[in-house]
């Protein structure tokens, strides 16, 4: 019980619950819009670039070449989660909103976690080492394949245009480029000043979700999912996160990983980004349709955090054991 109180004070958990809570009691609305998109776009700017400065590139050649763990990862989390997100959404056409229920299919494609997947790894007892490496190389995935797997499985729901198109190019894949050819000058200066760099992390993406809440709110977000939307879906989240988390661990032993590879198979596979969900989300839907697209993201990243703190302490445990 303590681990899951814990797992809610986490500080990206603190910042997300308040930038929905400002977002209900002060939108941002009118002329202020404009402002707030062009410092949302700022923010998850400043937020890949300093992803694309930290995440070593030897490190992303290294984990490529761990195919045996990698490969079905990959497979697991873009393919397997994808089409259980798209299973879900189905579900969800008759009891939710249309744009929540396409927000389930939007959260099956996107990449595991970086930071709380190998967090919870080696609080289990996992191989680090291979948790990091295989984040890494998810999420540098993730930036070029979420967005049109989602145009893919959506169709015209999402429609991705050109100039779609140019401001994922602008925002995130060019900050992450200059970020990767700047790594060697500034690489030292992300490594000494971590605590700095995680509170831009979580500064970023709660503006995102902030300006993506505040056009949902306007669009009367809390009028349109009902008492019983709510009740569908939580009930839809819990059995994502039962596929996530058993069909994970399940997987890591019918490929025979050792212990310490299975748990770091299990966090990977089984938690979804809200660091690249909420920027994500915010670039490619139009603002009114962002904050809506993001409710089940947001569920399911509260959930797993609850989820993932007691089951890592309970592997630990077995690990421990003669």
């Amino acid at each position: 019980m303590m681990a899951r109180v814990k797992s809610l004070f986490d500080p990206l958990v603190r910042l997300l619950l308040l930038a929905i809570v400002l977002a209900s009691i002060v939108p941002v609305t009118g002329e202020g819009r404009v402002i707030a998109r062009l410092i949302s776009d700022a923010a998850i700017f400043l937020l890949f670039l300093l992803n694309g400065l930290r995440l070593p590139r030897q490190q992303v050649l290294q984990g490529m070449r761990n195919a045996r763990f990698l490969l079905p990862l990959v497979a697991w989390v873009f393919g397997a989660m994808g089409l259980a997100g798209w299973g879900l959404s189905l579900a969800g056409e008759g009891v939710l909103p249309p744009t929540v229920a396409l927000g389930l299919l939007f959260l099956g494609l996107l990449p595991s976690t970086v930071q709380s997947a190998t967090a919870y790894s080696s609080l289990a007892g996992g191989n680090v080492a291979a948790s990091v490496v295989a984040a890494a190389v998810i999420n540098v995935l993730g930036v070029f394949i979420t967005a049109p797997l989602v145009s893919l499985a959506a169709g015209a729901a999402v429609g991705i245009d050109l100039a779609g198109l140019q401001r994922i190019g602008l925002i995130l894949l060019l900050p992450f480029a200059v970020g990767q050819v700047l790594q060697s000058r500034l690489g030292q200066f992300i490594a000494e000043n971590r605590a700095i760099i995680s509170w831009a992390d979580r500064g970023a993406i709660s503006i995102a979700v902030y300006v993506a809440f505040s056009a949902a709110v306007e669009q009367g977000l809390w009028t349109l999912v009902s008492a019983s939307a709510w009740m569908w879906l939580a009930l839809l989240i819990a059995a994502f996160l039962l596929v996530g988390f058993v069909g994970s661990w399940l997987l890591g032993g019918a490929l025979g990983l050792d212990r310490g590879d299975r748990i770091a198979f299990l966090f990977a596979g089984a938690q979804k980004s809200i660091a690249l969900g909420a920027p994500l989300a915010s670039v490619l839907f139009p603002p009114a349709t962002a904050g809506l697209v993001l409710l089940p993201v947001l569920a399911y990243h509260l959930t797993q955090m609850i989820v993932s703190a007691p089951l890592a302490g309970k592997l630990s445990r077995a690990s421990a054991r003669p």
